[in-house]
């Protein structure tokens, strides 16, 4: 049994009667000062492109425009196939014309010190596929303990700062699919489990072939000097067509793909990590990847541990943190 209860506006507590489960809270607190933190924009300042007929690449770019104002550009988007390869489009280059971009500790823009702390939008959870909200707050918060408890990185903290009793996700809100006109700097946004319609506008044929997606945000401003553009948002949404389970034995082809295992993906990205491994099909037609890793392009496996390849490259990022 679940209870949902809103008080003093943005407090919002998600309390459970269930089984006991020691790896997640029962009670969880939304941070009271984060509405402090929400950037509101003007909606007159931002064209709602709901049924949008521009390409992806020129869309982004017409919007970049837009959110020029307030110092902001979307970099990139990177997708996880859904037995294929997915792949990361770049829209725009910044600093000193790099691609790549890091979060900066004490960056006054973002406001949150040397955490990379995440929210979770709460009016989007719950799959067609039957999982609970319950089951996939869960899954959430233990793929973002997975990477926080990574011991390469004791420096970074990855708070969890609740979940939101309203519509969030600033993406969502430009291809006019809900979400508010507004953004978190310096967090990473759960966006929600979205319809497939969603992932049809970021691209052709996305409903059918894109299980999850995170965008990046980044300041037009090189405030360290790295030659790397500063990270201000990353948001993350999930397709919701797919049949998600909580499967951490599932192996591709039975049509059940892990949910933990997807959000841990994208929390990778979310924490900088790129794509990795080649791709390569098999005689009877199947993807496969070498070396096989979380970071892959495309879903092989549930895979919930970071070692290896995924592992090198939280450490090569975050190792020294916050003393990059």
């Amino acid at each position: 049994m679940r209870k949902l209860i809103t008080a003093l506006l943005t407090v919002v507590l998600f309390i459970w009667s269930c089984e006991p489960n020691e790896n997640v809270p029962q009670t969880v607190e939304f941070n009271p000062t984060l509405k402090d933190k929400l950037t509101r924009v003007d909606p007159s300042s931002v064209e709602n492109r709901n049924g949008r007929t521009a390409g992806i690449e020129q869309w982004i770019a017409s919007v970049n425009e837009t959110i020029a104002s307030q110092g902001l550009a979307i970099q990139k988007m990177e997708f996880l196939g859904a037995e294929q390869a997915g792949n990361t489009v770049f829209f725009a280059n910044t600093g000193n014309k790099q691609l790549s971009s890091d979060f900066v500790p004490n960056d006054p823009r973002n406001g949150t010190g040397i955490d990379v702390p995440y929210v979770i939008d709460g009016t989007e959870l719950g799959t067609s596929s039957g999982m609970s909200e319950f089951e996939t707050y869960s899954a959430t918060v233990a793929a973002m303990e997975t990477w926080g408890n990574v011991t390469c990185s004791s420096g970074l903290e990855i708070p969890n700062l609740g979940v939101a009793s309203f519509d969030i996700g600033y993406v969502q809100y430009l291809l006019g699919f809900g979400g508010i006109a507004g953004y978190f700097p310096g967090t990473v946004v759960h966006g929600g489990i979205l319809p497939g319609a969603f992932f049809d506008a970021v691209s052709p044929g996305g409903a059918s072939s894109i299980l999850g997606v995170t965008f990046t945000f980044v300041w037009l401003d090189d405030l360290d000097a790295d030659g790397k553009s500063d990270v201000a948002i990353k948001e993350i949404y999930i397709n919701d067509v797919f049949n998600w389970q909580d499967a951490p034995d599932d192996v591709l082809g039975n049509g059940i793909y892990d949910l933990e295992t997807v959000i841990l993906h994208e929390a990778g990205h979310a924490l900088s990590q790129a794509h990795f491994g080649k791709a390569f099909a098999s005689g009877n037609g199947k993807l496969h990847f070498a070396p096989a890793a979380l970071m892959n392009a495309g879903y092989s496996v549930a895979r919930r541990n970071i070692s290896g390849t995924d592992n090198a490259g939280h450490c090569s990022n975050w190792s020294n943190w916050p003393n990059n």
